[in-house]
């Protein structure tokens, strides 16, 4: 964010604020029905931005919905995926299920900053589904350890049963012998958005896809190295390299 002029810096810090504020919540430890109040009240206060009522502490975001034209149903698809995480522990979803919690949580965020980058209307949808989608398939590759101490999974029904691992409690089945064959297909879902989504960028502006193209490289990075390092365990954290991040940060920014 910090390569962008500053009107798009502000609006993808006011972005990101919004998206941090009800991940917090949804993650939070208090009851079910006080995080789903206060996601709801989230919404409440999105629509009356756009009602041309926006609560005082929104104002400085309603800036960036008028700047940006930024549209009140990615908002709230933002919201509703965070709702997917509160109403139930996510375990084993169905794939249309898995793909609707990565247009939520990921594709929507990006439909949100695509406007803000610039791009126009039916490549910036068609990136943000690409590049949201595979930036979060690698989240969830990425943090499967972390998900499963918390009980969450969210590697999809049917791979599972095509490799023949029965649902059962998270640990057990990311400690199965054949849960490398579902990272694996995973892991070509991935790269597939990865490459429609580098084919989108290729055929727009350099300036107006700096920043999309500098998070595909970094999750990218991510993603080769979690295929280096193999899926049984014990799986060692994986990172991108400071110093690639910073190689990857200045090829981009003085492109």
């Amino acid at each position: 964010m910090r390569i962008l002029p500053a009107s798009q810096r502000q609006a993808m810090f006011e972005i990101y604020a919004f998206c941090r504020a009800v991940d917090d919540i949804a993650d939070g430890d208090t009851q079910h029905a006080d995080r789903l109040a206060a996601l709801e009240q989230w919404r409440a206060d999105i629509a009356a931005c756009y009602a041309g009522q926006a609560p005082a502490a929104l104002r400085p975001l309603d800036e960036q919905i008028k700047a940006f034209n930024l549209q009140q149903q990615d908002f709230s698809d933002v919201i509703d995926g965070m709702i997917m995480d509160v109403v139930a522990t996510i375990v084993a979803p169905d794939a249309a299920t898995l793909d609707t919690y990565c247009d939520r949580v990921a594709s929507a965020v990006g439909r949100l900053a695509v406007r803000v980058f610039g791009l126009d209307e039916a490549p910036g949808i068609a990136l943000a589904h690409h590049l949201g989608r595979a930036l979060q398939l690698t989240n969830i590759l990425r943090d499967l350890d972390e998900d499963a101490e918390i009980g969450r999974l969210y590697l999809p029904a049917e791979a599972l049963a095509a490799a023949g691992i029965p649902v059962g409690k998270p640990y057990d089945v990311i400690h199965h012998p054949a849960i490398a064959e579902v990272c694996t297909g995973i892991a070509r879902d991935a790269q597939a958005h990865y490459d429609a989504s580098a084919a989108i960028m290729a055929r727009c502006p350099a300036r107006v896809v700096r920043s999309p193209r500098i998070m595909s490289d970094v999750y990218h990075g991510i993603l080769t190295r979690l295929l280096a390092r193999g899926w049984q365990p014990p799986r060692a954290r994986v990172r991108v390299p400071k110093a690639k991040l910073v190689w990857i940060l200045l090829r981009h920014a003085i492109a």
